[in-house]
């Protein structure tokens, strides 16, 4: 195992399912101690529990925290550095997913995407930096973006607004922590087998929405395995790379939107005309309960079995563990 990170402390917030879950995982198998962060008590004990069964004798220790507020983060990162003699690694994941057209999910939908996945990341940030600049083996922070964050997705807006807005806030840290000894790594992911899809929120024409974000989440080649993925993102808070694109796909969408803005705009443009209306319910619904239509077409049959690799990630991910909140809303 690599010398660098055993024997660490770790703080993954957003850590009880999916992508968090999975870089949880990647560093208890590095020799960390690992705090886990979410909303939802059960799901982060079913988590923690996960992993131990994974990683036998793994030191893993929850907190139930909404990253929305700013005391409660301060409090995680108190208990996790008395708890753990301190805190060298931050990781800030903790996000949420809105799939529709921008005039479906409405102001509100931007708001709850900008507090959570944008305030989340400030208040991971600010709250963790004081331990991170007391760390023996210099503090690393990560932050996790998304290739949304880097050029606009249609039907994703609130996602890809707030990502943006933590690409910037993690190039502004980099720049600002390097002279405590402080490293901040930006993460722009592109699409992973995560099995989020069921946590993720749609709306407008529900059924549809689901039926292509699952499928194309899920697809081979488009879309990567999240554990190669979490490896990666590790490895590169481990050598302290500032920055981190993940899948050719989203490499290639970078580079392009950077050379020819124009062209990535047209390009989205003819993608958008495939998607559909805003026509439909304006409530928002979590994938687990949307149940997308049948598959008749050769296209939609390809597009099942994406759907059904995303499905099998989800199980082995904690993403068929619901939420408090979403047993409320069904």
């Amino acid at each position: 195992m690599p010398a660098s990170l055993h024997g660490l402390s770790a703080v993954v917030t957003g850590g009880s399912r999916g992508l968090g879950l999975l870089l949880a995982d990647e560093l208890v198998r590095r020799g960390c101690t690992v705090t886990l962060a979410a909303r939802d008590a059960a799901e982060l004990k079913h988590a923690a529990e996960l992993l131990q069964q994974r990683r036998p004798g793994a030191a893993v220790r929850t907190a139930v925290t909404d990253v929305r507020d700013r005391a409660a983060v301060a409090e995680l990162f108190r208990d996790a550095a008395e708890a753990c003699g301190g805190v060298d690694i931050a990781v800030a994941n903790a996000g949420i997913i809105q799939v529709a057209p921008a005039e479906a999910v409405g102001t509100a939908g931007f708001e709850d995407a900008m507090g959570t996945i944008f305030e989340g990341a400030l208040h991971t940030s600010l709250e963790a930096l004081p331990h991170l600049r007391e760390s023996r083996a210099g503090g690393r922070l990560a932050l996790i973006g998304s290739v949304g964050g880097l050029l606009a997705v249609p039907h994703l807006l609130p996602y890809s607004c707030a990502k943006a807005a933590v690409g910037a806030l993690a190039e502004g840290l980099h720049v600002e922590a390097a002279r405590d000894g402080v490293s901040v790594t930006a993460v722009h992911p592109g699409l992973m087998r995560t099995g989020s899809h069921l946590h993720a929120v749609f709306g407008g024409d529900r059924r549809r929405e689901f039926a292509w974000f699952s499928a194309l989440a899920g697809t081979p080649v488009v879309s990567m395995d999240a554990r190669r993925a979490a490896d990666r993102i590790v490895t590169a808070v481990e050598r302290r790379r500032v920055r981190l694109v993940l899948t050719p796909a989203a490499m290639a969408a970078d580079k392009l939107h950077g050379l020819a803005p124009v062209l990535t705009a047209r390009l989205s443009h003819a993608v958008n005309t495939f998607l559909p209306s805003a026509d439909g319910e304006p409530e928002l619904r979590p994938g687990i309960d949307v149940e997308p239509p049948a598959p008749r077409t050769f296209g939609e049959r390809l597009r099942a079995v994406g759907s059904a690799l995303n499905d099998r990630a989800a199980r082995a991910n904690n993403e068929r563990h619901r939420t408090a909140q979403e047993r409320l809303q069904s």
